[in-house]
């Protein structure tokens, strides 16, 4: 950190330089970090994890998705001007994917899981990994202009049409079809799609994001309970008792933001309903939303994940820029508890994952899944509250 201690003072409305010095933690501790430890330089591709000593988990097999995420993040730091050689990671981060993800058995689209040698391990095509490859695409493209990544957002975007479309509206979960259907990977198409026009600016793009708004509020949002649902029957009815993930409530308000600034549809009453429902399932002690509760409001996890807490920071965010009166300091809140509870970890630039109900932490490694969320929150709480 550079001269800004954010553990002296109490979490408050009055933090106001928390933004500042969760930036410089990201630049000076974290991007090193998961582009020196994180990369595997002798056989490519980004590690899936580092043990509790920050040192590399070389004999870890890599989930594709976490390879995206990856790579968004170093596209995403250099987009905002944090870590401008995040660009050549971000395109070396690409390559390996290409190279060894993408129809590596002659069938389109990309594998879900890779051996440390770039083998494959299972070559499902799972619709919630193509989600975050057209993110990882969408945000390159918005950085480099690059035909080449173009081309790959455009063969994607086909492949995602023709192959994973569900006749029941959204997506299946991925070929071969599983069951239950998850609102999971419809909230990250959500995103991938918002971020693809963002980089393509083509109006079709903004008709594939409003299918799947009307998905949310036909079938995945319930206006009774105002609570997400997380598993569904075939043709989207619920499934009974409704399992409830704040984290999730939280993402959708700052993913409902996104798609208001692109097309106008006002979202506000959504966005208030959902932020108000993820707000029960907090813990007394910390502030911190739990993983899991029911329609009624009840946890039924008391363990603590470090994703939600950058989701609700997040939804804060979004309600600042909405104008929201209060929602900039909340926002201030939510980081000051994720940096507290989560980010104060012995190797600098990593992260606790999860805690149960009395503080202990759950997980002995530092998975590199989390920097997606932990990049975005930072970054999207300097883009609105500076």
């Amino acid at each position: 950190m550079t001269g800004i201690d954010i553990t002296a003072r109490p979490i408050g409305p009055e933090y106001q330089d928390i933004v500042k010095a969760l930036k410089s933690l990201m630049i000076e501790h974290s991007l090193p970090l998961w582009s020196g430890e994180g990369w595997d330089a002798a056989a490519g591709g980004f590690i899936e994890r580092l043990d509790i000593e920050g040192r590399a988990d070389r004999a870890e097999p890599r989930r594709v998705r976490v390879q995206a995420r990856q790579i968004y993040s170093f596209a995403k730091a250099a987009q905002m001007g944090w870590y401008p050689e995040g660009r050549e990671i971000a395109m070396s981060g690409l390559d390996y994917l290409l190279a060894k993800a993408k129809s590596p058995d002659g069938q389109p689209g990309f594998v879900h899981l890779l051996g440390p040698d770039g083998s494959t391990i299972n070559a499902m095509r799972d619709t919630y990994d193509h989600a975050f490859v057209l993110l990882a695409l969408s945000t390159l493209y918005q950085l480099s202009d690059d035909a080449q990544v173009r081309n790959e957002i455009e063969s994607l975007l086909a492949f995602i049409d023709h192959d994973l479309r569900s006749p029941h509206g959204g997506f299946i979960e991925g070929i071969p079809a599983t069951m239950p259907r998850r609102q999971n990977p419809q909230m990250h198409m959500f995103e991938a799609l918002i971020a693809a026009f963002d980089a393509m600016k083509d109006s079709v793009l903004q008709n594939r994001v409003g299918d799947l708004y009307s998905l949310f509020v036909a079938s995945l949002y319930d206006p009774q309970r105002q609570v997400l649902g997380e598993y569904f029957e075939e043709d989207w009815s619920k499934i009974e008792p409704v399992s409830v993930e704040p984290g999730h409530q939280a993402e959708w308000v700052w993913l409902l933001r996104g798609f208001e600034r692109i097309t106008g549809c006002p979202t506000a009453r959504h966005r208030s309903q959902l932020l108000n429902s993820a707000l029960r399932y907090r813990d007394d002690v910390t502030g911190c939303l739990f993983d899991e509760g029911d329609a009624e409001g009840n946890i039924r996890k008391f363990t603590r994940r470090c994703w939600p807490q950058t989701e609700i920071a997040k939804a804060w965010v979004a309600q600042a820029e909405a104008g929201e009166q209060g929602a900039a300091d909340e926002a201030r809140e939510a980081l000051a508890r994720l940096h507290r509870n989560y980010l104060r970890h012995p190797v600098l630039g990593g992260w606790y994952d999860q805690f149960d109900r009395d503080g202990r932490s759950l997980v002995s490694f530092i998975p590199a899944s989390s920097f997606y969320h932990v990049l975005c929150a930072i970054a999207e709480a300097e883009r609105v509250l500076g």
